[in-house]
């Protein structure tokens, strides 16, 4: 590209961006362009950096206090958030944040159990406490991966309200018996048809369940909507998952949308058991920006792959505000391959033909842009690179692993660029992570 053009994109960022500077960032622009929408999405670039998590939290206590939103729906499992929804809405019996986060014990632990969150769900606990309960705040789950806790759930729940509906599903969740904690194994013996597929007595489960609902409701007593909600999402989460963690040996295409089919029918679900105490409830969505970001403006959609941005963008257009979330260095926690110890790993300098890069080289360093801004738009409409770092890093390989083709103003309305980062902190941190960053020694151009 040349060098006149740079430089006139370059310049275009600087005179449509916002500063942000030390802990007092203005967002009050940011504020303004959601207005009155009903889902604000607030992705990250990683699922172990400080800035991002820390941001999200400063976004979403203005958000209910200044906007009325009444939940918080992270990527993160049903029944584990549902203990610290508890904390949080002063309904629970664990005594602090860290202790309501105990539930989070599948690797990543790291994605929940942070200072950060700890941080924030204690905010919001404090901020609930002078609340109509109804009118407190709450911490969801969006995502499926807790198919045996949520099975335990749903059986606590029916052995205390149904005990006879409480043997037929302990009969129905049988099937799964055999492989304990293995649900990928199950997933492959039910693929390959070695075993046969729970399919029909899942959802044989929640249609039953569906089906009693009011009747369970009754029997609930003062908080039986809200228990029957949580018992009925698990039976839901069975449901999907067991379609899941059969997918999986289908390819990556089929078990990504029905995980971001799911996320998006429980929030859906959320909604609608919401309304019931606040009309038009408004939510808070923290998961990652491949999970949030319009699929439809990425590489995402030539492999026929959909996501919880795309379908909310479809389902309620402007009443859903997608930002994202960038860096162009620094340190991130994630791990060197799945199931392993978290690290606190330098993060490499982001590549050319990046957004990462370009926004470095505005030489702003941390800053925010509204991508409805016509005249931005114009200046970065083509596509990019864009990086996406989950729970496992690997720097060696960084262009293959964590790269994809982006074209921003199409994935977000606004995005929110910080230009060297921190590892988020883990509650428990490993001996890896004590130890500190690993150097930065990898040849640029892989």
């Amino acid at each position: 590209m040349p060098a006149v053009v740079v430089d006139s994109v370059l310049e275009s960022i600087r005179e449509c961006a916002f500063k942000i500077a030390g802990e007092t960032e203005d967002f009050d622009p940011l504020l303004d362009m959601i207005g009155d929408a009903q889902f604000v999405l607030l992705g990250e670039a990683s699922h172990g950096t400080h800035e991002f998590y820390r941001t999200r939290a400063q976004l979403t206590r203005r958000l209910i206090e200044e906007k009325n939103f009444n939940a918080v729906a992270v990527e993160a499992d049903w029944p584990d958030a549902y203990r610290v929804n508890h904390f949080v809405r002063h309904t629970g019996d664990d005594p602090n944040a860290e202790r309501a986060l105990a539930g989070f014990q599948r690797f990543p632990t790291w994605m929940w159990r942070n200072s950060d969150v700890v941080e924030f769900i204690e905010w919001l606990r404090i901020r609930n406490a002078s609340l109509d309960p109804k009118k407190r705040a709450g911490f969801y789950g969006l995502d499926l991966y807790s198919l045996n806790a949520s099975i335990e759930a749903v059986l606590k729940y029916l052995d205390k309200v149904d005990p006879e509906a409480a043997k037929r599903a302990r009969h129905r969740y049988a099937c799964f018996e055999h492989y304990g904690e293995d649900t990928q194994g199950y997933g492959y013996a039910a693929s390959v048809g070695l075993t046969e597929p729970c399919e029909r007595y899942v959802v044989n489960q929640l249609v039953e369940m569906q089906r009693k609902a009011m009747e369970f409701e009754r029997r609930g007593g003062r908080m039986g909507e809200d228990e029957f909600f949580f018992a009925e999402q698990n039976a839901r989460l069975v449901k999907n998952a067991e379609e899941y963690y059969r997918s999986m040996f289908r390819g990556r295409v089929d078990s990504w949308n029905l995980r971001d089919r799911h996320m998006v029918e429980t929030l859906r679900a959320l909604v609608a058991h919401l309304d019931r105490d606040v009309k038009r409830p408004k939510i808070v969505l923290w998961a990652h920006n491949s999970h949030l970001g319009d699929a439809r403006a990425t590489q995402m959609t030539h492999r026929g792959e959909w996501n919880v941005g795309q379908l909310l963008r479809e389902r309620y257009g402007g009443a859903a505000v997608l930002i994202g979330f960038t860096t162009f260095s620094g340190t991130v926690t994630a791990a060197s391959d799945w199931g392993a110890p978290a690290e606190r790993k330098r993060v490499r300098r982001a590549l050319a033909d990046s957004y990462e890069r370009l926004f470095h080289e505005t030489e702003l360093g941390n800053f925010y842009l509204l991508l409805k801004n016509g005249e931005v738009s114009q200046y970065i409409r083509r596509e990019r690179l864009e990086r996406a770092i989950g729970v496992i890093y690997l720097p060696e390989s960084e262009r293959i692993s964590h790269y994809f083709d982006a074209f921003l103003p199409g994935q977000f309305d606004a995005v929110i660029h910080f230009d060297e980062t921190s590892a988020v902190e883990p509650l428990e941190p490993t001996a890896q992570w004590v130890s500190g960053e690993s150097p930065e020694t990898f040849p640029s151009g892989i």
